[in-house]
């Protein structure tokens, strides 16, 4: 009788040999490839960007640059100037040749001080467009001390640094009231003093300031020890104080817990004072702040470059200012920077106009394009445009 074995428990029986062997493996389908679409047949949507670095910020400011100074270049060729002479003349010897460095930075130093003003006020969210009023009333000041003889000769300048920076302070505290307690927009408030500054600084020198050797509508000169004095290499002492000045407003606004504040500030003021942030004093600091540094910046003009009080030396600056700070994001390096390129636009536009008799308004279109472009440069920042599909698809 056969003997039946079933397998213990937890062993396998091995499968029994077969003949048939296993299919071949199926060959692999390539992928279908992607169909090429022209640029202008595809689709496309805008988008924000999360977060952008600096070097990709960078890269595509200084293309906006090179596109604006690329368009400029052909209409001045368009006029007459031939390329070799705008390479040498605008690029090659504004930053090589020694005198026009120095033009050029003097021209710079209160530019960097009015975008810094701005730039501090901005960043509490406080829109001050009173910054050129704030010169005048800091020149004023200056000018005060100079005529009534304030202090020994060895301390005039820096008194009249001081009352520069105090009247310039003063003249912001009303628009800075005027939003705090009654709510009125700083915007309009700061914009109409200023025409309130220019009409007393017209009062003043067509009545008991003008000056009475040649009866000009301007003050008298102020002496040698009221000015700004050359440091080396005959370098005004203006720049220097700029870049002491951004350097401190750097410090303040990246390290110290003010600055820190004020970045809770500009996110959401709200939130900020939810969370115990002292808002309303961070707010007035900064805007104290920035209508001294206006004020300082009018000293500059008055005892720097113009040497007594006349009355059209803060025109213009305003608006650089503003500029200077939505270019530069309120960062106060940037801002010197940016600052340093306004003054070359406004130096290479007086050699246009000097030297290849380049007629006023071409120059100030030449400088509108090279400001619209770079200031269209933030909306690349800021966002970014995705390819979704074809036309009609």
């Amino acid at each position: 009788m056969a003997e039946l074995t079933l397998p213990l428990s937890g062993q396998t029986q091995a499968p029994a040999a077969t003949h048939m062997s296993a299919p071949p493996p199926e060959p692999a389908t390539p992928a279908p490839r992607r169909r090429f679409v022209p640029l202008l047949e595809r689709r496309y949507t805008l988008e924000l960007r999360q977060q952008l670095g600096w070097p990709q910020q960078a890269a595509i400011l200084a293309l906006a640059v090179a596109v604006g100074l690329f368009i400029c270049g052909a209409i001045l060729v368009a006029a007459g100037v031939s390329p070799e002479d705008l390479l040498n003349e605008f690029v090659v010897q504004t930053f090589t040749d020694p005198q026009n460095l120095r033009a050029v930075l003097f021209q710079a130093a209160p530019m960097v001080m009015v975008g810094l003003a701005a730039a501090m006020a901005f960043r509490a969210r406080f829109w001050n467009l009173g910054l050129e009023g704030q010169m005048v009333w800091g020149a004023i000041g200056a000018t005060f001390v100079s005529l009534h003889q304030i202090g020994p000769p060895a301390l005039r300048l820096w008194l009249m640094a001081a009352a520069a920076l105090l009247c310039g302070l003063a003249w912001v505290v009303l628009p800075a009231l005027f939003k705090m307690r009654l709510g009125i927009n700083e915007i309009i408030s700061s914009l109409m003093l200023n025409y309130v500054a220019a009409n007393f600084l017209l009062h003043l020198l067509y009545g008991s300031w003008k000056d009475p050797k040649d009866s000009f509508p301007y003050s008298p000169k102020f002496q040698a020890f009221e000015r700004l004095p050359d440091i080396a290499g005959g370098f005004s002492s203006a720049i220097a104080l700029a870049a002491l000045v951004a350097v401190a407003a750097w410090w303040l606004v990246d390290r110290s817990r003010a600055g820190l504040y004020l970045r809770f500030v500009h996110a959401s003021a709200r939130v900020a004072d939810a969370v115990g942030v002292p808002v309303r004093r961070l707010v007035l600091g900064a805007v104290l702040l920035s209508g001294a540094l206006a004020g300082l910046a009018g000293f500059m003009v008055a005892a720097g470059q113009e040497g007594r009080l006349t009355q059209a030396f803060y025109s213009g600056y305003g608006f650089s200012g503003i500029l200077i700070a939505f270019l530069a994001r309120n960062n106060p390096l940037a801002a010197s920077v940016v600052a340093v390129l306004v003054a070359t636009l406004f130096v290479a536009g007086r050699s246009l106009q000097v030297f290849y008799q380049i007629p006023f308004s071409m120059v100030q279109l030449i400088q509108a394009i090279l400001v619209v472009c770079v200031a269209s440069s933030d909306f690349f920042i800021r966002h970014r445009l995705r390819a979704v599909g074809r036309k009609g698809a």
